[in-house]
């Protein structure tokens, strides 16, 4: 993909690339972005969000982003223009490429009122494992979920009824701010799975913990 040298033309909260047919086998295998149709046969178009498209931009390098004006961007605007759009983005971005370098595949968590879900493998062959929130350890203006019992409960049963475990990571910025991208490195992400409590399956492990020390 570095040498692909793909450019995507940034449009309010997406990222839209113009791709042949080289280029969409190779987001297609690595897992980036959702394809669009349309008329064009030979061409095909990629949307990315605006974690895709940093990842790709920041991380691995092999994406330029393009602005309305046809200009090429440095790392640091498409950084601005992310963090003006969505406040939490450092946040949203750090729990994404954590879980990336874990080597889950990561979509959008929107339609179950999450901020990821992330598969093992690919999506065409199993479901998801985790519905994901990132958080900020501590601050309270960032963090709006999970602050009451009742926000939690919906949550939880929610991810249970599609078979999901509910995963928080919570992003702390240890004080290094959100100037720079480079202030992600000093980041620290702590991972926590909320679960349903089960009676039924709380007395299986009792009896069998209790079997164990008989």
């Amino acid at each position: 993909m570095i040498r692909s040298e793909a450019r995507g033309l940034l449009l309010s909260r997406n990222v839209l690339i113009e791709a042949d047919a080289e280029l969409s086998y190779l987001f297609n295998r690595a897992r980036f972005g959702r394809s669009r149709i349309t008329s064009q046969e030979e061409k095909q178009w990629f949307q990315l969000d605006m974690e895709e498209a940093f990842y790709l931009c920041f991380s691995l390098e092999c994406l330029k982003v393009i602005g309305k004006d046809g200009s090429i961007k440095s790392n640091k605007e498409p950084w601005e223009y992310s963090k003006s759009e969505k406040p939490a983005f450092p946040i949203s971005y750090k729990a994404y490429s954590h879980l990336q370098r874990k080597n889950w595949v990561v979509r959008s968590g929107l339609q179950y009122g999450v901020d990821f879900i992330a598969y093992r493998h690919l999506p065409a062959l199993i479901h998801s494992e985790y519905a994901v929130l990132a958080l900020s350890k501590g601050d309270n203006e960032l963090n709006g979920r999970l602050r009451v019992w009742s926000d939690v409960h919906c949550t939880v049963h929610l991810c249970g009824s599609v078979a999901k475990t509910l995963l928080v990571l919570f992003v702390d910025s240890n004080s290094q701010g959100t100037s720079y991208p480079s202030c992600l490195e000093h980041y620290t992400v702590e991972e926590e799975t909320i679960t349903r409590w089960n009676p039924e399956q709380s007395r299986e492990d009792q009896t069998s913990l209790r079997n164990q020390t008989k």
